[in-house]
């Protein structure tokens, strides 16, 4: 199914109508990256370990913050495929995914309100959840736009422009909302939580109508139809041996996530715990900022770059520096050893996301981009899951010396950056 000579194929004629985009073209059919990312981070980052102190003792905020959000990452992982393959074999007149993203964002913006409203933390798992599933109702067709309308040689730039976004909007809102979450937190009221809140709900419903206005898909006369049976569980069945590359790459993009993401999620209470910075929300701000800049020098040039030299020299040198950042941390575990480690630890995920996005999308198979996009972010989402199951672990080794989970979570995290990096060599092929 993953030929080398029939992709090539394949690839002249999907997206063949893209040599007129254009920069702006580019940016079009991959802002709308920005607003989930910018959205994401805020709420993992900030909002939900701040909000679960609401509901949850402070020696358990580790554990109850992994399981909370490790659930809501399975659905993630179960839904952006089966939203992906029936977009794949739908036939609307105004496209085959913009209908999609319409849909999971006005559900997004009625679930969002929920982390407000919750008054205990069952609202607050619920709402969490539901907010899942309605994202990536959106995002498993949104990111469809490449493979379907970038020519093959153009999607590492393509890409580098989707890491670009991506990376501005994780950390676009991050520092007001830090700001309003500090307030919130110090006890100051709600209307900081809810201002939080409509930033986010705010960027979301503009880019995703500026989405809906600026794309232009081609004509959609829909797939196949099938039974809803097959429509649940076709968008994950791979034949293995056929697609050896293809789950070579899910499973080192899946431990090179899992490692970002338990440094993500758990970056504001290790500064709180072991670094003893005095606002842990604006120091994880800081933290995030610095990180991103490092990502915004080379993720356009390193994706273009993999469409020049190929995607494995770059995302197996990107792992192996990421890994060094948290050796970095783990040796000195001082506010400046983690400023560092920002900066080494970003310009490894930014090589790394635009490069790995690319061979991700040189792998899709005609017809079903969307399917085989959805199933690379279920490593993305898969990676994210796992991460949060170390929470427990954090606690569970706290209890016998301060800090010591913390530990126990970089360890684990080098290990990670490294077997997912070692894992590319694995990729037969060029790219």
């Amino acid at each position: 199914m993953l030929d080398r000579s029939d992709m090539s194929q394949k690839a002249g004629i999907s997206g063949a109508g893209a040599k007129g985009l254009g920069p702006f073209g580019y940016i079009k059919i991959t802002l709308f990256g920005f607003a989930l990312t910018a959205l994401w981070q805020s709420l993992h980052t900030i909002l939900l370990p701040i909000r679960l102190l609401d509901f949850v003792a402070e020696p358990e905020k580790n554990t109850y913050l992994g399981l909370l959000t490790f659930t809501g990452l399975i659905l993630a992982m179960a839904v952006q495929p089966i939203a992906g393959a029936i977009s794949d074999r739908s036939g609307f007149s105004w496209g085959r995914r913009r209908p999609y993203i319409l849909l999971g964002t006005v559900l997004v913006l009625l679930f969002l309100s929920g982390i407000g409203l919750a008054g205990s933390f069952v609202i607050l798992f619920a709402t969490y959840c539901l907010l899942q599933i309605s994202s990536n109702t959106a995002q498993g067709p949104y990111q469809a736009f490449i493979p379907e309308l970038v020519p093959q040689k153009r999607r590492g730039l393509a890409s580098g422009v989707k890491g670009l976004l991506e990376i501005l909007g994780g950390v676009a809102l991050l520092y007001p909302i830090a700001i309003f979450l500090d307030n919130y937190s110090a006890g100051e009221g709600s209307p900081w939580l809810w201002l939080a809140l409509l930033v986010l709900g705010v960027t979301l419903l503009g880019i995703m109508a500026a989405t809906l206005l600026l794309v232009k898909e081609p004509p959609a006369t829909g797939g196949p139809r099938q039974s809803l049976l097959a429509t649940l569980y076709k968008p994950f069945k791979i034949n293995i041996r056929a697609n050896r590359n293809f789950i070579w790459f899910l499973a080192s993009r899946l431990l090179v996530f899992m490692a970002f993401a338990t440094i993500q999620q758990f970056a504001l209470n290790f500064l709180s715990d072991v670094i003893g910075v005095a606002s842990p929300a604006k120091a994880t701000a800081q933290f995030s900022i610095i990180a991103v800049a490092a990502m915004l020098a080379v993720v356009y040039p390193a994706g273009r770059l993999s469409d020049r030299i190929g995607r494995k020299p770059i995302a197996l040198t990107s792992g192996l520096l990421a890994a060094l950042g948290i050796a970095i941390i783990f040796i000195f575990q001082s506010y400046s050893s983690v400023i560092l480690a920002a900066v080494i630890i970003g310009v490894a995920l930014g090589a790394f996301t635009s490069t790995n996005w690319a061979l991700a999308t040189d792998m899709a198979t005609k017809g079903e981009e969307a399917r085989y996009l959805g199933l690379a972010n279920m490593a993305t989402a898969g990676g994210a899951a796992l991460a949060r199951l170390i929470g427990p672990v954090i606690d569970f080794f706290n209890k016998f010396d301060a800090g010591l989970g913390y530990q126990v979570m970089l360890l684990a995290c080098f290990v990670y950056f490294v077997a997912g990096a070692l894992l590319v060599l694995k990729i037969k092929g060029r790219h």
